[in-house]
């Protein structure tokens, strides 16, 4: 069997499943290349690395970690064992090089990994009002056991603790809005126009007209608003560090977990501003009991939404 890395045909096909991951604010911080036909290599794009919002990284190197799953699982569905190994994080030798995948020969792949690949591209991040039904506890154990499998744990967070997180978010909002560099930054990615990144209005959703803030405002101003979920379902990514090989970690679990749960028809969104607030204050996550967050996850039923726009292949895919 020919390698995908061998053809044209076969390399698109692992790049455009790899760049359909989310994101932070979709600005799809990643380039990948082909080293001898033998490995595909996963490099940062620093141009799109968020200085002010993300001073760590963190952010990127979840975002890349995700597009590392999909290429993973790209491999697998066609027929092939991915072998990924991890490498230096950025700034330890002026590298932007995070990991490099060595295609395998193994037996071809299960059902269920083909329809995880296939849930690829219907997955969206959908920053849309949820309906009040729960997402029941068979399909929690389910999204639970994809983030374990990539050496992660998820944390539902409910009841008090989960007020108590969305007051935390609603403040990190207000205090992000307050950052004048926050607001530039945030703007260079949300303002409209044709362009293949960032987030247009229709991927945005509406502001809420309640006290919490469920969802991101992106320092809108007239953009319609709407009753979200009286109470949001909020699960916890974490993980037992807190350093760039933990953080592409996170990434490839957040992946999983997303793509599990498009196959239940959950939807999901993320209330990551404590967590930005705490990196652009260079402030060090103490260690927990359930380990350090990496991305705070609302899980829900909500409506079809559009898919947010995507860079072409030759944008990402430097030459072999």
């Amino acid at each position: 069997m020919l390698s995908p890395l061998a053809t044209h045909a076969g390399l698109r096909r692992l790049v455009t499943a790899a760049s359909a991951a989310p994101s932070v604010l979709n600005t799809q911080p990643w380039r990948f290349g082909v080293h001898r036909r033998e490995h595909i290599e996963l490099h940062a794009d620093l141009d799109r690395w968020l200085p002010v919002a993300d001073p760590r990284g963190r952010s990127l190197h979840i975002s890349c970690g995700a597009a590392l799953f999909n290429l993973r699982l790209a491999l697998r569905v066609a027929g092939w064992r991915p072998v990924s190994w991890p490498l230096p994080a950025i700034g330890d030798d002026a590298s932007s090089l995070l990991a490099a995948v060595r295609p395998v020969r193994a037996p071809l792949a299960s059902a269920a990994e083909h329809e995880l690949y296939a849930a690829i591209q219907d997955r969206r991040t959908n920053r849309q009002p949820y309906s009040d039904l729960p997402v029941p506890p068979a399909v929690l154990a389910e999204l639970a056991a994809a983030v374990r499998l990539e050496g992660a744990d998820l944390v539902p967070v409910g009841g008090p603790a989960g007020a108590a997180l969305l007051d935390e978010v609603a403040m990190a909002e207000e205090r992000l809005a307050s950052d004048a560099e926050y607001r530039t930054e945030l703007a260079r990615w949300t303002n409209g126009g044709p362009r293949c990144d960032g987030l247009p209005a229709y991927v945005q959703g509406p502001r809420p007209d309640g006290v919490s803030v469920p969802v991101r405002s992106f320092a809108r101003t007239g953009a319609e608003t709407a009753r979200f979920e009286a109470r949001p379902q909020l699960v916890v990514v974490t993980t037992s560090g807190d350093g760039p090989q933990d953080w592409l970690r996170a990434g490839q679990a957040l992946q999983r977990m997303l793509l599990v749960a498009t196959l239940h028809g959950v939807s999901a969104s993320f209330l990551n501003q404590p967590l930005d607030l705490r990196d652009m204050r260079h402030h060090t996550d103490p260690q927990h009991r359930r380990g350090h967050p990496q991305m705070i996850v609302r899980i829900g039923y909500g409506p079809a939404v559009p898919r947010a726009p995507r860079r072409p292949v030759p944008e990402v895919l430097s030459a072999a």
